[in-house]
């Protein structure tokens, strides 16, 4: 697949875009006087404000907000960043920083580790899920909110960092010395459950693809072969998008031929169309693609092109319905605007601004039922069998590795009904892979 270089397609996640920055000729080129007189109109509360406002005030913060309420005014997705936005911005779109390799949140005011990444330095000093960070270098993190926390674990490759941790069992607080290294996001977790292999992306950024071929490769390796699977299960449920150019990528895995996604501009010059190239990694397979209404942008390019092409069954409720592309523009002083320039569209013509993706079959999520405070989940009644009755007759028709198939049948079976307590549509994405499977076999037959 060949290498794309794109604006990005999500109003959380985006990519800078080389572009020419292009200021004061701009309005020079304008004719209409009443541009300068709203410019002078601006200088003058602005020099008002600096004035009069009963407190001083930060005149970068003040001209950034008023930049900023200039770009939102125009669309949701549409804003100014600046340079620490920015430089946050390039992080989550390159997927890798310098730093200890931690999944963390906030609890209570301090910074709990949710999951050491495996490999990384934080996993190789033992650190543990549900370990305390209260210091970094001596300097507390109580107070702090959870980004800025973040800043004090992040920092250049190969250096030191002591970080003091509070555990569980332990008395004292622990120091705990790790070397930052690089740390690369995992934007795509796989796994398999029965003989489906689901792909969960969660995010769109430079590690997606990456992930995505690697992942379904070693999955598809340890089931066997892809004869020895039903097919695959991409999961985009509360993906908000990403890069554009990862999107077109996902969607040349598994499609031979023909348009991906088209976006158009302004002027009818401004349009692109990105067509898919032979290769499909699952090679035929079955796929169902999951969604709901936190799946945007580049989820549902994924989705709408694998829909079209009939590549897909998607499976679940309506997503969200942003089908614009973010343009991110380099500004002076490190800073970005990030612009929306164009619309996108399905191979087959539709654009899903603000009506989403459809999905072919609608799966709702159950909701959970709260259990009320000091009351018991009931236990599912249950039965005696055949077997459990004293004296009944044993069954010798059977040999061992019969017997041990239809056990092992039988462990799957109930694993599929825990999976479908725990995630139904998931559960669901996966009895269509089997049917569809079996259809195949009948037809090979």
């Amino acid at each position: 697949m060949k290498k794309l270089f794109m604006a990005a397609a999500s109003g959380t996640v985006l990519g800078l875009a080389v572009t020419t920055q292009v200021a004061g000729p701009l309005v020079a080129q304008e004719s209409n006087p009443s541009i300068y007189e709203q410019l002078d109109l601006f200088g003058d509360i602005f020099e008002r404000i600096r004035a009069g406002y009963v407190e001083d005030v930060d005149e970068k913060q003040l001209i950034e907000a008023a930049i900023n309420g200039m770009l939102t005014s125009l669309d949701p997705h549409s804003s100014y960043l600046s340079a620490d936005d920015a430089a946050d911005m390039r992080v989550q779109t390159r997927g890798e920083f310098g730093g200890l390799g931690l999944e963390v949140t906030q609890e209570e005011g301090w910074v709990k580790v949710v999951s050491p990444i495996d490999g990384t330095p934080a996993a190789a000093a033992g650190m543990e899920a549900g370990d305390f960070i209260t210091a970094v270098d001596g300097e507390s993190l109580l107070g702090l909110t959870l980004d800025e926390a973040l800043e004090y674990l992040r920092g250049p490759v190969g250096s030191e960092v002591i970080i003091t941790v509070v555990r569980e069992g332990s008395i004292e607080p622990l120091e705990v010395s790790i070397i930052r290294d690089t740390i690369k996001l995992t934007a795509v977790r796989t796994r398999t459950e029965g003989k489906a292999v689901v792909l969960r992306i969660t995010t769109f950024n430079n590690q997606t693809f990456p992930n995505l071929e690697e992942g379904l490769a070693k999955e598809i390796e340890a089931a066997g072969g892809l004869d020895d699977v039903d097919g695959i299960v991409i999961d985009l449920r509360n993906n908000p998008g990403g890069l554009l150019n990862q999107a077109i990528f996902v969607s040349d895995a598994f499609l031979e031929a023909g348009e991906i996604v088209s976006t158009r501009g302004r002027e009818p010059q401004d349009g692109d169309r990105f067509n898919a190239t032979p290769g499909d990694l699952a090679e035929g397979k079955p796929i169902v693609v999951l969604i709901n209404g936190g799946s945007a942008s580049a989820s549902e390019i994924v989705a709408g092109a694998l829909q079209d092409h009939r590549r897909a069954i998607v499976v679940g409720t309506k997503s969200f319905g942003k089908g614009s592309v973010q343009t991110v523009v380099p500004l002076q002083g490190e800073g970005a605007m990030r612009l929306t320039t164009a619309r996108y569209y399905t191979p087959s013509g539709r654009s899903i601004q603000s009506l989403g993706i459809s999905p072919d079959i609608i799966v709702e999520q159950p909701r959970r039922e709260p259990v009320e405070d000091g009351a018991e989940e009931e236990d599912a009644p249950t039965f005696r069998s055949e077997a459990d009755l004293r004296g009944a007759l044993g069954n010798d028709s059977l040999s061992e590795d019969e017997i041990r198939q239809i056990e092992e049948d039988r462990a799957k079976a109930e694993a599929a009904a825990q999976l479908r307590e725990d995630d139904y549509q998931l559960a669901y994405a996966i009895d269509i892979l089997k049917g569809l499977n079996a259809l195949d076999l009948q037809d090979a037959e």
